[in-house]
């Protein structure tokens, strides 16, 4: 690329006369309004001169007063036409219950139009329809069979005219009107059917077991089908599924082809894995797999990803997974090859942000994924809560017209229409790359589970359930009457796949498990680490000095046509004098490296986050703007061999982090790495931490090395804005699931990101990041500690040399109250006090650790300091690690005291002198300078002695 200015948005075609510079103009702003047919409002003048000329050439009256009269008529039918595209799914029939009872609006009458008892009047409408004249009541039937049969259509809220005329021509062109031929109708029924007798088996083997059915929703069934059909005749190789629980065991073994011996096997309690994988596993219905389907000679590889019951959890995973295999099968500018899929519950899907979050990411660079197909699995409940109480729009649909998505409402008692809703929707989003939303109203047959009593809080619902018919009933008897199928067809589908259930029940009790396919594909040669602590021991992580200053030049190399800002300017400066001295480094020129080193190893770098581009404390500027056009020119990106992405994100911490976790999941070949703006914010994605992050592995096996950057140190900017709750982060911590730091040196911070690509596995990283310290003086590295023998450090020694003889007191700490203690005890020429920092806190360096210690031979007391109150932080973390550390290194007995802030119900306070206070207090009596916390420690550490 050289070094000219790049396009920050490659990705999105130019589209008309779009803003080109300015930050607020994105080209897909605006979009054009128009109706794109005589229902907009016309020039009276020119509407008299089509109609007088329409009438002349049909032989109708052309006088002034007929022409006047027909203007008026044709008028109001364009009108009624406009309203019926409008709101004619309100009177749409789509509850196969019938107790949605929705009046038909008034404006949707003749009456309203003036047209009652005029049924036989012919009126001009130019060619709606294919009518130039027509009648009426013709026109009015057309639209009530059109826009309010089993599928309702909203589409008018869409402002782009060629997306809304395409879905226009799909309703309205008699062509292209819901038909099957008699092949595909039985194809349907059939897989009603499978869909059906396989709830039923499941609830007749597994008496009192949760399946969460999908029963009275089985038209997802052939509908899905259609999907992978449809999708795979217009370019789609590959396609992500994403769904809760309810119908989800459906979908695993008849869309999925998951063997159901297999789920059977589960059923009976047995293991998804082979015995010797391990892991703690799941509950089946949260489990995923992935297949190839073949329809019309066409295959399409599918998976769908495993999820916790938070519900719509996983949407933003699927997305960024999505996204990571779009960059590996080259489709980011096509977007045909790789489609995702969302199943959503009705109330889940309006009572839950992260589905907007999601829609918000939609056409957004570097999250789009060319548009998802979102499937609406509309029970008309929510456990118990019925739609009224669960939110305060007429369809739980109505988030996605935020992004203009088009909606399809259909009745689930009709699988054709719900067959022809999806094929639509692939052709959709296919040919305009962007979300479209499928709402299928249907019912839930039984409680929330199995066992649920449902009748407790909607006996009238129920009691309609009982009585109605299932889908396969109805939709078979529609086939009989149409001639498609004989009298016995359906129930010999029936007991087909009933025989077929019964031996693969039969095969389910031989079944074992013999391998899991975590490390397979782009995973290939990755694995799990055999040894926990040695695994992380001696991975090559330093770069040569060719690569390190040929890094130096490109990232201090300003082109000749891109004026930066006057700052940056001596941000480049003092970068170039920390290359020409070999020394200096700081925190953003060490990640720098980091990210430069692995982009020219063939590596993928991806970061992402609210303002990473710049840094939250305008540390990185990793893009830099030009001051008078607003280009961007990004260096890292002007690398050879791999690929530097960095994206401010959507102001999103849930959606977005679940993004980069799917991203993460499918390629391991890329730093993939979310930044919160402050590391508090991570509590707003907490669900994707505990779920995903911290268990994914042992439940689902599945593998993530995704990073979390997240700023954290107390320098009095309140509660907000000074914890990024480590505390949450260690509880999490067990069965070597993911790793926490808090790194304190530039270089280290390098070798820890290179670390985790370089070794043969795959762990989630968390990093408590610096504020202060990215440009503390003493928080430097020299170029050396790049380069060599140098590599990740897990224990960092005293930056003063102590004899370990000479150390009666010991300090452990990590992050940034390190660079407090020791210029504290410098201050005051102390010098048999040694403070030894914990860069990595888990896994636990314990043996280092011991190591060290044990040279100190003298040691009286060791002390745990940190500037968190003791209820948060490490402080309960460490205590019996430390412990056993000493016991490892001879120190028998021997039991860490306790340095910080008070237990404290707010991490920090929001006073600046109250928080120089508490510094000062908690650095004094971790060092001993305090009279009453040198006395209190100095007792702990005799009775221990004692003790021992």
């Amino acid at each position: 690329m050289g070094n000219e200015p790049q396009n920050f948005l490659p990705e999105l075609p130019s589209q008309g006369d779009a803003q080109a510079g300015p930050s607020w103009g994105n080209p897909r702003w605006p979009l054009v309004d128009d109706a794109g047919d005589l229902s907009a409002a016309m020039d009276p003048t020119d509407m008299v001169a089509v109609v007088q000329q329409a009438a002349a050439k049909a032989g109708k009256p052309a006088d002034s007063a007929s022409v006047e009269e027909a203007c008026r008529d044709s008028i109001q039918a364009m009108l009624l036409i406009r309203l019926y595209r409008v709101r004619g799914h309100l009177a749409a029939d789509l509850d196969p219950l019938g107790l949605s009872h929705r009046e038909t609006p008034e404006d949707l009458t003749l009456a309203w139009h003036g047209f009652a008892g005029k049924e036989d009047k012919e009126v001009f409408v130019g060619g709606v329809f294919g009518f130039e004249w027509v009648k009426v009541g013709v026109l009015f039937d057309v639209l009530r069979n059109t826009y309010c049969g089993h599928v309702g259509l909203e589409y008018m809220h869409i402002a782009d005219t060629e997306e809304r005329r395409f879905l226009q021509d799909q309703f309205e062109k008699p062509e292209e009107t819901i038909q099957f031929t008699p092949e595909g109708k039985q194809a349907i029924l059939q897989a009603v059917i499978r869909g059906e007798e396989y709830e039923k088996f499941l609830g007749k083997k597994y008496v009192g077991t949760k399946r969460f059915g999908l029963d009275g929703g089985e038209a997802m069934i052939p509908a899905l089908e259609a999907v992978i059909k449809y999708g795979g005749s217009t370019g789609i190789r590959e396609i992500i599924y994403g769904m809760a629980h309810r119908g989800r065991l459906n979908v695993l073994a008849n869309v999925m082809a998951k063997p159901y011996h297999v789920i059977f096997h589960e059923f009976s309690g047995g293991s998804a894995n082979p015995d010797d994988v391990g892991g703690s596993g799941d509950v089946k219905y949260h489990l995923g797999t992935s297949t190839d389907r073949e329809f019309d000679g066409i295959k399409v590889h599918m998976s769908l990803v495993p999820n916790p019951s938070h519900l719509e959890a996983v949407n933003p995973v699927v997305l960024g997974k999505t996204r990571a295999q779009q960059a590996m099968h080259d489709d980011l500018d096509t977007h045909e090859k790789v489609l995702p899929v969302l199943i959503h519950g009705d109330a889940a899907f309006a009572g839950q942000g992260v589905v907007w979050e999601c829609f918000g990411m939609s056409g957004v660079r570097g999250y789009s994924t060319g548009g998802c197909l979102h499937f609406i699995v509309n029970n008309q409940i929510g456990f118990t809560t019925s739609p009224k109480f669960a939110r305060s729009s007429p369809y739980p649909s109505d988030v996605a017209k935020g992004v203009q998505a088009p909606i399809l409402h259909v009745n689930g008692d009709d699988p054709e229409a719900v067959t022809f809703a999806c094929k639509l929707a692939i052709e959709y989003r296919q040919k305009f790359k962007r979300d479209i939303v499928i709402d299928m109203w249907c019912y839930r047959r039984f409680g929330h589970n199995e066992g649920d009593e449902p009748k407790f809080t909607q006996p009238l619902m129920y009691d309609a359930i009982k009585q109605h018919p299932r889908v396969s009933e109805i939709y078979s008897d529609r086939l009989l009457k149409e001639g498609v199928i004989e009298a016995g067809t359906a129930p010999a589908m029936r007991q087909d796949f009933i025989d077929h259930l019964e031996g693969e029940f039969q095969s389910a009790k031989s079944y074992t498990p013999n391998e899991v396919d975590w490390f397979a594909g782009r995973w290939s040669g990755l694995h799990k680490p055999a040894d926990p602590e040695t695994a992380r021991r001696n991975v090559e992580t330093a770069i040569d000095k060719k690569l390190f200053d040929s890094l130096g030049r490109t990232l201090t190399t300003v082109p000749d046509d891109l004026t930066i800002h006057k700052t940056l300017g001596r941000v480049l400066d003092a970068k170039r004098e920390m290359f020409a001295s070999g020394g200096g480094f700081d925190w953003a020129t060490a990640e720098a490296l980091a990210f430069g080193s692995l982009v020219s190893e063939g590596f993928g770098v991806r970061l992402s986050g609210q303002d990473s581009g710049r840094g939250t404390f305008s540390q990185r500027h990793a893009i830099w703007v030009d001051q008078n056009s607003e280009d961007k020119y990004i260096p890292l990106a002007t690398l050879p061999h791999g690929k530097f992405e960095v994206y401010d994100s959507t102001l999103s911490e849930f959606g977005v982090l679940g993004f980069e976790y799917g991203f993460s999941l499918a390629d391991p070949k890329t730093l993939v790495m979310w930044e919160a703006q402050f590391g508090d914010f991570a509590n707003g994605a907490q669900i994707m931490i505990d779920q995903f992050i911290a268990a994914g592995e042992v439940k689902w096996m599945r593998a993530n090395g995704l990073v979390l950057l997240l700023p954290h140190g107390y320098e009095g900017q309140g509660p907000e804005h000074s914890s990024a709750r480590l505390e949450r982060f260690l509880q999490l911590c067990a069965n070597d699931n993911i790793q926490v730091c808090n790194i304190t040196s530039p270089a280290n911070y390098f070798h820890v990101l290179r670390r985790q690509m370089m070794r043969s596995f795959r762990k989630p990283l968390v990093i408590m990041t610096p504020k202060s310290l990215l440009r503390h003086a003493s928080a430097r590295s020299e170029a050396a500690q790049f380069s060599g023998d140098s590599h990740f450090m897990r224990i960092l020694s005293d930056q003063k040399e102590i004899a370990d003889k000479n150390v009666r007191r010991l300090v452990l700490c990590s992050g940034k109250v390190a660079y407090d203690l020791m210029d504290k005890r410098d201050e005051q020429e102390v010098d048999d006090v040694s403070v030894i920092r914990l860069e990595q806190i888990y896994p636990f360096p314990g043996e280092p650790l011991a190591v060290r210690m044990k040279r100190m031979t003298n040691l009286e007391e060791v002390v745990w300091c940190q500037e968190e109150p003791q209820n948060n932080g490490a402080w309960f973390f460490v205590q019996n690690r430390i412990e056993d550390a000493l016991t490892a290194a001879g120190h028998t007995g021997m039991r860490p005291t306790y340095a910080g802030r008070e237990e404290a119900a707010s991490p920090a306070t929001g006073f600046a002198k109250r928080h120089l206070a508490q510094q000062e207090a908690l650095v004094s009596v971790a060092l001993g300078l305090s009279s009453r916390g040198k006395s209190a420690a100095m007792q702990a550490a005799r009775s221990t002695k004692k003790n021992s």
